[in-house]
């Protein structure tokens, strides 16, 4: 047990030895690095809040059933109960003309002058039905469900819109997290190749540890927390630009996006996941580069 815990400090201390005395090397293989984790972070927030802007939007969607100015309470209580029945309804909610009219005319006092004119027996607006639904991508066809009920007179929801905005959306989502992937993937090969190249300058150090009986595994754990390492020091700068850059942001833009619908993800609710990302990216990232090019590239 002693001996395996001399073997890691010592493997620990050559780690530092080979980044220092590798230094401009090192200092270029944290850059490239350094870059890559500030697009990953880049990423990694747009994603977060494309995933917001995409629950943001399906929570504020709202399908409005108006219903035959004849309706009666039996035939609007009949109709209530088929909508619930919907397997894409998650709730709904009952508004009468008369709430509609004195809601939209305290909205607007120009408004108010002209409805006020009339009451609960010349209301020319409609009773609506407010409809929630779970899926928004199939909204349209919940709509059109709704529509060919009795009692209906119209349905409306934001046609296409919403359906467009849900598609951009996804299609952001998946940009963003290909992108992370092949970051992810630059970044191995990178560390990769880093670690070849210290190989290749200590070869003649190496086959002299070999000659003096050095086990496969002392040799190996310099280079191993040597990527570690590596992952670690490229990870810091992205951690402060993407937590000082995004506080910026979210401030300059008061935490929405175009519209109070659109709003930003707090910072205090991601900026601590992104940093540990980042770090676990960076570490994990250059662990498997080091193992990598140390299976390739060196024959123990």
């Amino acid at each position: 047990m002693i001996k395996k815990i001399r073997i890691l400090i010592t493997g620990i201390k050559e780690s530092f030895k080979s980044v220092f005395r590798n230094f401009s090397l090192s200092l270029a293989s944290i850059s490239c690095i350094t870059i890559t984790l500030i697009l990953v972070a880049v990423s990694v927030l747009l994603s977060e809040n494309v995933n917001k802007f995409t629950d943001d939007i399906e929570k504020d969607v709202t399908v409005v059933v108006y219903l035959n100015k004849e309706t009666t309470e039996e035939e609007r209580n009949s109709l209530e109960a088929k909508i619930k029945a919907l397997s894409n309804i998650d709730s709904i909610n009952y508004v009468s003309n008369e709430t509609i009219r004195k809601d939209m005319a305290d909205d607007s006092e120009g408004l108010g002058n002209i409805l006020n004119e009339y009451n609960e027996e010349n209301n020319p607006l409609l009773d609506e039905f407010l409809v929630k639904v779970i899926d928004t991508e199939s909204i349209g066809k919940t709509a059109k469900q709704i529509e060919k009920m009795n009692s209906v007179n119209s349905v409306k929801y934001g046609e296409g819109m919403v359906e467009e905005l849900v598609k951009i959306f996804d299609i952001v989502k998946k940009i963003t997290l290909f992108v992370v992937v092949g970051l992810i993937v630059v970044t191995v090969f990178l560390i990769a190749n880093t670690i070849k190249i210290t190989i290749s300058n200590r070869k003649r150090q190496i086959e002299i540890m070999r000659l003096v009986g050095a086990s496969n595994s002392y040799i190996n754990l310099p280079f191993f927390f040597e990527g570690i390492i590596l992952g670690f020091l490229g990870s810091l700068i992205p951690i402060f630009l993407a937590c000082y850059g995004y506080v910026f942001l979210f401030e300059k833009l008061n935490g929405v996006l175009f519209t109070e619908v659109i709003s930003l993800v707090n910072p205090d609710k991601i900026l601590l996941t992104t940093s540990l990302v980042l770090v676990v990216i960076g570490v994990v990232v250059g662990a498997l580069g080091s193992v990598w090019a140390v299976r390739r590239h060196l024959k123990v």
